[in-house]
């Protein structure tokens, strides 16, 4: 079997919804600091694109989890594979998630991140299936949402391949 990509949110349209999305962060947190946290792999293109677009002061902190294993679709099960290096409280933190799928990973990130007294949390992401929810999650930026199609490129993965594609495709598989 093999696998061929089509493009479903080009390069132009993808650069130009983070620029707006830059642009609002910068103007609600105008006069604080906010704390990007990413979650790796996936979000790593999305936070740095987006971190130069916001004007406002930027600090950066990692989160490695697993959902999905060589898959396409979410297990489930949430592993945290990597931590926070320094501690939140009182920061204005904002998750960036490079999709949002069922909601499972990002409810118990928000959970984990929630004890840890930071002063305000919010959820970025590029991209939102909201048709695939099973959790309810509030998403403060959401860049594009999407049809159920598994979809690489931006960070986005299948099977480690295709996340230096400068666009959103979808993977569509050859018998």
């Amino acid at each position: 079997m093999s696998e061929r990509i089509r493009v479903l949110l080009p390069e132009d349209q993808v650069d130009e919804r983070i620029n707006e999305i830059g642009r609002q962060i910068s103007e609600e947190y105008k006069g604080k600091s906010v704390h990007l946290i990413c979650v790796l792999k996936g979000g790593v293109s999305f936070t740095c694109e987006l971190a130069k677009r916001i004007t406002v002061p930027v600090s950066f902190d990692f989160m490695a989890v697993s959902s999905y294993g060589g898959g396409t679709e979410s297990s489930g099960h949430v592993k945290i594979k990597k931590d926070l290096d320094e501690p939140l409280e009182g920061k204005e933190v904002l998750l960036v998630e490079d999709i949002i799928d069922s909601g499972n990973t990002l409810s118990c990130l928000l959970e984990i991140l929630k004890m840890r007294n930071p002063a305000s949390l919010k959820v970025c992401t590029l991209l939102d299936k909201p048709s695939r929810r099973v959790r309810d999650v509030k998403v403060d930026y959401v860049g594009f949402s999407i049809p159920d199609e598994f979809v690489v490129g931006y960070g986005l993965d299948y099977d480690q391949k295709y996340r230096n594609l400068p666009y959103i495709g979808v993977v569509e598989f050859d018998d």
